[in-house]
């Protein structure tokens, strides 16, 4: 049995009218025959390899829906990322990979259909096993492992484009018809400007690829130490009237002593929640974050005070060194003890540094001093307060 080749086109076709953003991306996926492959599959050199069997005995309107699932794996990167957690999680043989690969089709198949696409009739779908929607392969993969419930998808096999793993039928990078990785990129580059092109009909999830795929997040480090400095050279910070020198006007008022504006260098009052939701491990980088912020004020130990707050203000002192700083907690979450003793401390704070993972009421006012907030990351729960709209807030290790 030979390939049908026009039955592949149309349905190629058809999935670029009802996923017209992927254009460029389906038509960059070459197809290869191979009679070694169950179904369609793909490599990481964009080779899309079809088994002519599957073909035959599978509808135009399927077919559609096997291409974009396909080409979902490629633009998702699931080689890259699946490689990556093997080797972060020592994972090997055949029985990790067809987790991987199942792990991948949950992340795409969960919104991918529908709106004109078809599903194919064994597509897998993570409610089928009782798994949450809407998250990536990696969080997948720490959510179930192979066993009876599986046993249905035993069949599954995307390539080598799915989970990282070559395959028997791959043709290797220096076979015919692959794309090298700056057209990889490319392609990638011009699906993610349709996506941003259109918007109104997009699946949220293309949405989110389309923002991070060439406009990856910046480093957590840098942007907590940006704002910190930004909050700490504001106009107005570190600045107050002294009488230790005479003002330059003091002669045009002969027996009146004024006082000069005077810059100082800014102090911050850090304020670390140590309430029982935040592990030993954020405690452990919060006090590397201390230790950062007395460089981000020029190295002025004396102007940095760390006070630990869970739902009590603990004592507030100023830095020495960060493995000399008490954490005290370990109950609930109510930061608003916190500002209350630093911004009652005297002399006040320039700049107010929270470093907490969010779960906690927030001051009903604006303190009277810049605020940057570290934010731990959470998955999403009960707790959906964000901080206040007049914080700079940084996400911590992202």
């Amino acid at each position: 049995m030979n390939l049908d080749r026009e039955k592949l086109f149309a349905a190629r076709l058809l999935a670029t009218r009802a996923r017209p953003y992927l254009a460029a991306a389906l038509f960059a996926l070459h197809p290869v025959e191979s009679r070694r492959t169950p179904t369609m599959a793909v490599d990481k050199h964009w080779r899309c390899y079809v088994s002519p069997a599957f073909v035959d005995r599978t509808s135009v309107e399927h077919l559609a829906g096997v291409w974009v699932h396909e080409v979902s794996h490629l633009l998702r990167e699931h080689h890259d990322r699946g490689d990556r957690y093997a080797r972060a999680h020592d994972l090997r043989g055949p029985g990790e990979r067809l987790r991987m690969n199942i792990a991948a089709d949950f992340e795409i198949n969960d919104d991918v259909y529908g709106d004109g696409l078809d599903p194919p009739p064994d597509a897998a779908y993570p409610e089928h096993v009782q798994l949450p929607t809407g998250r990536l392969m990696e969080d997948y993969l720490g959510l179930f492992r192979l066993g009876p419930a599986f046993d249905d998808l035993a069949w599954l096999d995307c390539g080598s484009g799915a989970d990282g793993a070559e395959r028997e039928w791959d043709l290797g990078p220096g076979g015919a018809d692959g794309l090298a990785p700056h057209e990889r990129d490319a392609v990638r580059f011009r699906v993610a400007e349709g996506i941003n092109g259109c918007r109104g009909s997009v699946p949220r999830g293309w949405q989110r690829w389309a923002e991070q795929a060439f406009h990856p997040p910046q480093r957590w480090r840098d942007l907590l130490g940006a704002a910190i400095r930004a909050a700490v050279s504001g106009c107005g910070s570190g600045q107050d009237y002294a009488f230790g020198r005479p003002a330059r006007r003091s002669s045009a008022l002969p027996g009146v002593v004024l006082p000069a504006l005077r810059t100082r260098p800014p102090r911050v009052a850090v304020i670390i929640d140590t309430s029982g939701s935040v592990s030993d491990a954020e405690l452990g980088s919060a006090l590397v974050e201390v230790a950062a912020i007395g460089t981000a004020v020029g190295g002025r130990r004396d102007h940095v005070s760390v006070l630990s707050c869970d739902a009590a203000a603990g004592f507030a002192g100023p830095w020495c060194r960060a493995e000399g700083i008490p954490l005290i907690g370990g109950g609930g979450t109510d930061l608003r003890a916190g500002f209350t003793t630093v911004l009652g401390a005297r002399p006040r704070p320039d700049v107010v540094v929270v470093l907490t993972d969010g779960q906690t009421p927030w001051p009903a006012e604006q303190p009277p001093c810049r605020t940057v907030v570290g934010l731990f990351p959470r998955r999403a729960t009960d707790w959906d307060e964000r901080p206040p709209e007049w914080a700079r807030v940084v996400t911590i290790g992202c």
